[in-house]
């Protein structure tokens, strides 16, 4: 029995759509391992040890995921974006105001201190850590000090940090917070239910 030419090209049709979807798939599972490493790798520079190492730390690893994720997409790359650098973007300003944390083998008055600090992640994270420490308030109002102010903070400043939040900053870091929350709460789930699960 002969098959018209539609029928034919139809057939092949189908085989390249599917394969297209393979690709595809391939492509997503390659994205999403590269992120998982991405990440894996930033946390475990924020671990390292860099010339200033900070005694209060008030914000927490979650905390500086997002700001990392809302501000640069944790884009390591170390570049400057009109002046605030690296993976939080944070500018000279806010580096002196933070103490003006360097290198180790690096002063202050290096010629590259400030841009060699802050596109190191860990070196940035410090400074992040001194400058809440230094300027941490209550920036929307609910009576106590947490992530949100410290989003404020970092994105308008200890000054106006009440102001207004722009909407694809607030947007972004929000979703991830919430994002963080719900894992955080999955895996106190997940442990409950194996402690429930040894105990009958």
């Amino acid at each position: 029995m002969h098959r018209s030419a539609s029928q034919l090209c139809g057939k092949h049709g189908n085989v390249r759509s599917s394969s297209r979807l393979a690709l595809q798939s391939e492509a997503s599972k390659m994205l999403n391992s590269l992120k998982l490493l991405i990440s894996v790798w930033l946390l475990l520079l924020l671990h390292c040890v860099s010339g200033d190492e900070v005694e209060n730390k008030p914000v927490t690893e979650d905390c500086l995921e997002c700001l990392c994720e809302t501000m640069s997409g944790c884009n390591a790359t170390e570049i400057c974006v009109n002046g605030a650098c690296g993976i939080f973007r944070i500018t000279e300003g806010y580096w002196a105001e933070a103490g003006q944390l360097t290198l180790p083998n690096e002063t202050p008055l290096s010629a590259h201190a400030f841009t060699n600090c802050v596109n190191q992640p860990h070196c940035a994270a410090n400074t992040i850590q001194h400058y809440m420490h230094k300027h941490g308030q209550d920036c929307n109002g609910d009576e106590h000090i947490d992530c949100l102010d410290f989003g404020a903070l970092h994105k308008l400043g200890n000054l106006q940090c009440r102001g207004e939040l722009p909407y694809i900053f607030a947007k972004v870091f929000n979703r991830c917070l919430k994002a963080k929350q719900r894992n955080a709460s999955e895996s106190r789930n997940q442990t409950l239910n194996r402690v429930k699960n040894k105990s009958t």
